[in-house]
């Protein structure tokens, strides 16, 4: 399957309750609908063959023989169509007598096997304990019309051309069980569980029911694919909605609407699910080593595997990948509070360790020393303490233009700090005559001189006032290496480590709304500022170094971080993703371009990273070299490189 993903279907057709000719008919129609769309994996509801709503018709020899007639009219009907098919059926056990609600699996003309509902819910309106077996432990074979197939739970469907593609059958009440099934299926390897569901409609229970769906893909770490009934079932005492729900590691990639009949597609990437299980590996795989007997959750040497083919498919990507996953798409208020507290927390504990009467921050005018600014500011606040003692010092070089010295103004003067203005021009020339650097020559040295000759200012002032130097430096500077090793790369506490660049304008633009008046005005004009090191002289009084045309824009910059580093995709896969998330936006050569870019300077910059100060992680991604990301510094990138189309 192309970089992972599987097309999967959650299909409620129509249907009559005990007409399965009816029924056989409709499901077939639907089968070759979501073929011809794509999918590799289509599932439909529970008992959908005859109706989950048959009631004591479940034991007329009537309806079972025709259910059987009708699952291998079913089968035939997928010869030539390479998809995974799950329906919803009655069968009878003959060796044993019991009747089972099966999760019945075909693929191109063959009949793979059975799954028993393990948890029979025998309570309000459900009584299929009346009708209905719990499935028996392990697997066995058993007759069915003429063919002897496999029945149990304990059965992983694997397609034979893409390993990571692995599917295992739970029924409605396993999901809503204290101990599911799909617990012991992806234990043993099931990268997707589907669930056949008939489970009715009543005040609130769709929003619960989501839940659940989402929680479980996200606690077992796999794609699920839940298909509920819909019209055509009895309702006599009950209605049912089709609420159908396609998930992936807790989160909802697609949802149909209530009382709709009809398909739901979306793709479900089996790479993203092995490779947090392996990330995991800790916690997934050797956790919990035991059985049940009780609910035949079975060990691995127990569990049999039915092989069916799933050919590549070209497909266009129906779910979305957002342009910037590092900021919240909904909420957004509520989560950047969140964020902001979380880094002032982080703050607050190391000043009342540390026993710090100030905090010392260098002000640039740029976003980073706002947002720090801004973050010490709420510690300070949480703490009771004198905002006087945070110390604001901004200290205008050869590159500082007077925009962006009047905005670290304005804003320290808004916010009540103490301000230093320290310029230091006489300082780094004096010391460039020292190690006899000529002025005129506007190479690394001259511009790391400046940063260096900053820190070092910042440091000795955190001394003189028994403070501590706050760092502003962001995510995506660290992933980059964008920062001068032992000058703006060090402090001695960095509230915006694990902040990427996206996300501090998005922290800045509601910190604007929130504080309104001058200060909001001031934090607007710093967002709509070029971003810059300010370390090159103007152009005619404007910023000449422009940092999104150096090392690339940031909104790409923090894509790849996301997807590459913290998802481990391949580079090839990323920028596949890329070009669809930024159509419109960027072209694929530009694309391409500065994905080179971000793979070359993510590896020959980690010996900055290697050292970095501490500083609290807000979000999924961290690059600290004590917790999160531990690389060596002499890393080779070529075969990410080599991997870029």
């Amino acid at each position: 399957m192309r970089y992972g993903f599987i097309k999967v279907c959650a299909a409620t057709p129509e249907i009559r309750v005990a007409d399965v000719e009816f029924n056989t008919g409709q499901i077939i129609k639907a089968i070759k609908a979501s073929a011809e769309s794509g999918s590799r994996l289509t599932v439909f509801p529970e008992l959908c063959v005859c109706g989950y709503t048959c009631g004591d018709l479940f034991n007329q020899k009537a309806l079972l023989d025709g259910v059987e007639n009708a699952l291998f009219r079913i089968c035939e009907a997928t010869r030539g169509i390479d998809t995974l098919v799950f329906v919803g059926a009655p069968l009878c056990d003959k060796d044993n007598g019991k009747l089972y609600n099966c999760a019945v699996a075909v693929c191109n003309g063959e009949f793979l096997g059975a799954v028993p509902k393990t948890c029979i819910p025998n309570y309000g309106e459900f009584y299929e304990r009346r009708h209905f077996s719990s499935a028996p432990c392990g697997v066995r074979y058993a007759k069915i019309k003429d063919e002897i197939v496999i029945i149990g739970t304990d059965i992983i469907f694997k397609a034979r051309n893409c390993s990571e593609f692995t599917v295992a059958a739970e029924i409605c009440e396993d999901l809503w069980a204290p101990q599911s099934p799909s617990a012991s299926h992806v234990k043993n390897g099931a990268n997707i569980i589907v669930n056949l569901s008939c489970s009715d409609e009543t005040v609130g229970k769709a929003e619960y029911r989501k839940n659940l769906v989402k929680m479980q893909s996200g606690k077992l770490i796999c794609g699920y694919v839940y298909c509920d009934a819909g019209d055509g079932e009895s309702t006599t005492d009950s209605v049912f909605a089709g609420h159908n729900i396609i998930a992936e590691n807790g989160n909802v990639l697609a949802e149909s609407k209530l009382f709709e009949n009809g398909l739901l597609f979306c793709e479900i990437d089996v790479e993203a699910v092995a490779f947090e299980r392996r990330r995991m590996s800790g916690t997934f795989y050797e956790s919990s080593e035991y059985r049940d007997n009780s609910m035949c959750l079975s060990d691995a040497h127990k569990y049999s595997e039915r092989f069916f083919n799933a050919s590549e498919i070209e497909f266009k990507l129906t779910r979305k990948f957002a342009r910037l996953p590092f900021v919240p798409e909904n909420a957004l208020a509520e989560r950047t509070e969140l964020i902001l507290n979380i880094q002032a927390k982080g703050l607050e504990k190391r000043l009342k360790h540390t026993g710090s009467k100030t905090a010392v921050i260098g002000i640039s005018g740029g976003l980073d020393s706002a947002l720090a600014l801004l973050v010490t500011y709420r510690a300070f606040r949480a703490l009771g303490k004198d905002f006087k003692d945070i110390i604001a010092v901004t200290m205008p070089g050869f590159g500082t233009t007077d925009k962006t010295k009047n905005s670290s103004l304005k804003l320290i003067e808004a916010l009540g700090v103490s301000c230093k203005i320290i310029p230091i021009i006489d300082s780094v020339n004096q010391h460039f005559k020292d190690i006899e650097h000529d002025t005129d020559k506007l190479d690394i040295t001259y511009e790391n001189a400046q940063a260096r000759m900053r820190t070092l200012i910042l440091m000795d002032i955190a001394n003189q006032t028994g403070g501590m130097v706050i760092g502003t430096g962001d995510l995506s500077e660290l992933a980059l290496g964008w920062a001068t090793y032992n000058g703006d790369h060090m402090s001695m506490y960095g509230v915006n480590c694990s902040v990427p660049k996206t996300l501090v304008k998005h922290l800045i633009e509601s910190e604007a709304e929130r504080f309104k008046g001058e200060c909001g005005k001031i934090l607007k004009d710093i967002l709509n500022t070029e971003i810059s090191p300010e370390l090159l002289p103007p152009n005619d009084g404007e910023i000449s170094q422009k940092t999104e045309d150096l090392v690339g824009p940031y909104d790409l910059h923090d894509f790849f971080l996301y997807y590459g580093i913290r998802w481990g995709f391949r580079p090839e896969k990323v920028q596949y993703l890329a070009e669809l998330a930024f159509d419109g936006f960027y072209n694929k050569e530009t694309i391409k371009k500065w994905l080179k870019n971000f793979y070359n300077r993510f590896f020959s910059q980690q010996f900055k990273r290697s050292c970095i100060p501490d500083g609290v992680k807000v979000g999924s991604v961290s690059l600290s070299p004590r917790s999160d990301w531990r690389m060596p510094s002499d890393a080779v990138a070529d075969l990410w490189i080599r991997d870029i189309k």
